[in-house]
């Protein structure tokens, strides 16, 4: 059965007095000093040990649980639960609790956040030097020190940048096919100024006929069918020209 240092010295307990409320130590543990408000804010690494700090001592909590703790005192486990649990939760309250002060106070005497973040600044400046072939460009900010614009702005960019692009290929087609419709009808244009120029051709050869066959002294029907047909033409090209 495995003994944990936690419990060493608890087999000297008056349990009798404990049973009966009378303990040695009454008094309630001192509560801890309430930390002086810090300006700093955490970045990435600090974060991170932060993290791995309470993921740490979560683990450790949890491995002095009730029931290991109960194996180590099997006679007040048996005759006096209720005591021996509140006794243990006394003791991993009071670890748990001052492993976090003790913590936070080489946070601060140490200044660890500021160091971290400094790091951080220089990481930053290292990769973006070498990112700009060592020409000594500087970073942006840190991420963490942005305002909730930026941040936001930061995130929208690149779907943004890509709508852009997508308008922007989008309206190069339209363009294009508005240049093929603008020759298509240039093209169709010129056509009807052709056809319109053959036709007042015709009308001209015609209206000539009709003026040497008047001279010559054509019967009535020639001339009256050679009328019909210039009057056609001309309703013609005067419908074309509207």
């Amino acid at each position: 059965m495995e003994n944990y240092s936690i419990a060493i010295g608890f087999d000297h307990l008056d349990w009798k007095s404990l049973i009966n409320g009378r303990n040695h130590n009454p008094r309630p543990l001192p509560l801890p000093a309430p930390q002086p408000p810090t300006s700093l804010t955490p970045g990435p690494r600090a974060t991170a040990l932060n993290n791995i700090f309470t993921t740490a001592l979560s683990h450790i909590i949890h491995t002095c649980s009730y029931v290991n703790f109960a194996t180590c005192f099997p006679t007040p486990a048996k005759h006096a639960e209720h005591v021996l649990q509140h006794v243990w939760k006394q003791i991993v309250g009071g670890i748990e609790e001052k492993t976090r002060r003790e913590f936070e106070d080489i946070l601060v005497e140490k200044d660890v956040v500021n160091g971290l973040n400094e790091l951080e600044r220089l990481v930053g400046t290292a990769r973006a030097r070498k990112e700009g072939g060592g020409k000594g460009v500087l970073p942006a900010e840190p991420p963490h020190t942005l305002p909730p614009q930026s941040l936001y702005l930061a995130h929208l960019a690149p779907y943004l940048t890509s709508t852009q692009a997508q308008l922007e290929a989008e309206l190069q087609a339209v363009q294009a096919e508005n240049e093929q419709f603008a020759k298509g009808i240039e093209g169709q244009r010129e056509e009807v100024e052709k056809l319109v120029s053959g036709l007042e051709i015709v009308i001209t050869d015609l209206e000539g006929a009709n003026s040497v066959m008047e001279g010559v002294g054509v019967g009535g029907e020639i001339k009256r069918e050679a009328l019909e047909v210039e009057s056609e033409l001309g309703s013609r090209v005067r419908g074309s020209r509207l």
